[in-house]
């Protein structure tokens, strides 16, 4: 039954996606800006609800509410291609640094243009960075939220966490707070698998850290406040789904987490 409501779910998944981008397109490209927001807000909630008809797999989001006024740089984990788009329809004016080549898919690349997403060349340094940067602060000035994924590439849930130093400078330099996510979609939407799983899982969206730190400290706290929160999450996750098969990272990180908490007990 999983196999099968998986491939209906994909089938439904790419379908909503082309037809939306047809139909959409003209509106898309004659709104205003910030108007046109709409045709991807609501691709995206229409994914949700077909994941919740198709495969049962349901969300809540926590902490909405530390989700501040402005440009800041929001900063969720990332497991699967769930979480690229997720979040899209509660966060105002988002922006994303996005490789180049990107822009050079037919139609894709013009949503993305008419966006005004900041490119970048992966491998260039100096100048063009300098560039990139400049461009991002800008967008971020005009209110907008930078989307960076403080891992990089996506991770499997449990996986050792490989945080980059690339967000503690982003910070630094444009002065503004990073708002910390955490959740597990990876283990109902598995990187690389096309199989879906049914359950329900939590989005945390924690408290921001306010600009004006240290970039080492900042990147010292980013990790011990979003691996703790991970961790525990993770832990109530995996408890409320027993349905859900763990891969190899989750199974072995849950495993440690509960003789952690069984030797605080005993101790």
């Amino acid at each position: 039954m999983i196999v099968l409501r998986s491939i209906l779910f994909n089938i439904a998944f790419y379908i909503n996606l082309i037809v939306r981008m047809i139909v959409f397109s003209p509106y898309y490209f004659l709104a205003e800006r910030k108007a046109a927001w709409s045709v991807p807000k609501n691709w995206a909630l229409a994914n949700h609800w077909l994941q919740e008809k198709i495969v049962g797999t349901t969300f809540e989001i926590e902490g909405l509410e530390n989700i501040p006024e402005g440009g800041y740089i929001f900063a969720p984990k990332h497991q699967s291609f769930w979480d690229a788009y997720a979040l899209l329809p509660w966060l105002n004016d988002p922006v994303y640094i996005l490789k180049r080549e990107l822009q050079w898919i037919p139609l894709f690349g013009q949503y993305i243009f008419k966006m005004r997403m900041v490119p970048v060349n992966r491998g260039a340094k100096g100048k063009v960075m300098a560039e990139v940067l400049k461009r991002t602060k800008r967008e971020i000035e005009s209110g907008r939220q930078l989307i960076i994924y403080p891992e990089g590439t996506r991770r499997p849930a449990g996986a050792p966490p490989n945080y980059k130093y690339g967000i503690a400078r982003l910070y630094r330099d444009l002065k503004v707070p990073v708002v910390p996510v955490v959740m597990h979609p990876g283990l109902f939407w598995p990187r690389r698998k096309f199989l879906r799983y049914p359950g329900h899982f939590k989005v945390q969206i924690l408290t921001p850290i306010e600009a004006g730190m240290d970039p080492d400290a900042f990147m010292k706290k980013l990790v011990d406040v979003m691996e703790t929160a991970s961790d525990k999450l993770l832990v109530e996750t995996i408890k409320a789904n027993p349905q859900v098969p763990l891969r190899e990272d989750a199974r072995r990180r849950f495993a440690e987490l509960e003789a952690l908490a069984s030797n605080k007990v005993s101790g």
